[in-house]
């Protein structure tokens, strides 16, 4: 039984996503937290295998929540639950460790695969994206920027940057919508982008288009 602490502010959330996880199979919810120091106040006691942490809590930092985390637990399992896009807190929190990095708009079936992967050792950082490496693309090199992407993202990558809407790539594919936004979304993760003026900045920069 994998056993999973939630962290989040928002109360409506944090019991949204209690009640989405519970029952599902193999997975324990210990306990929820609505504040990073209510977190810590009981870490000391805590036996979980995999903590989901809201990135930006109101009542502490990012960097230094994890550093008393890890100062309380080193060996705790990190997995960020998120709103954020782009590298804003990646690399301090990378210097410091943690195991994963998922958006808050993920479909429920990749967050349930993220946590199983971070609680089994390995790290999870995007859809099919395990490379913790926050990017800055104003000086990555055209070559690694197409290292980071997928054959179908430099594709959809093309067509967003021609401006057609998730609909019209998803037609022009032969995939469903849904598909294309998880696309999109990994796309900006992996090159620290949070809009489409930064993804064509990218990809005229890089000879994309």
């Amino acid at each position: 039984m994998l056993r999973l602490s939630l962290v989040d502010d928002h109360e409506i959330f944090l019991k949204g996503l209690k009640s989405l996880l519970t029952g599902k199979p193999n997975i324990a919810i210990i306990d929820t937290f609505n504040s990073g120091n209510a977190l810590l106040e009981k870490l000391p006691l805590q036996n979980t295998d995999v903590l989901l942490l809201d990135l930006q809590l109101p009542d502490i930092e990012p960097e230094l929540l994890l550093k008393k985390i890890r100062a309380i637990q080193p060996n705790l399992k990190i997995l960020y639950l998120t709103l954020i896009r782009g590298n804003r807190y990646f690399n301090k929190l990378s210097k410091i460790g943690f195991q994963g990095y998922i958006l808050k708009d993920s479909p429920v079936e990749i967050l349930l695969d993220a946590i199983r992967m971070v609680a089994s050792g390995e790290e999870y950082f995007g859809e099919r994206y395990s490379n913790k490496t926050a990017v800055n693309t104003a000086t990555t090199p055209g070559a690694q920027i197409l290292n980071l992407l997928s054959l179908r993202e430099i594709e959809v990558l093309k067509l967003v940057t021609q401006e057609l809407s998730s609909a019209e790539i998803a037609q022009r594919l032969f995939v469903s919508v849904s598909t294309i936004d998880s696309h999109r979304k990994n796309i900006m993760v992996k090159l620290g982008v949070d809009n489409i003026v930064g993804l064509i900045k990218i990809a005229v920069n890089n000879g994309l288009i």
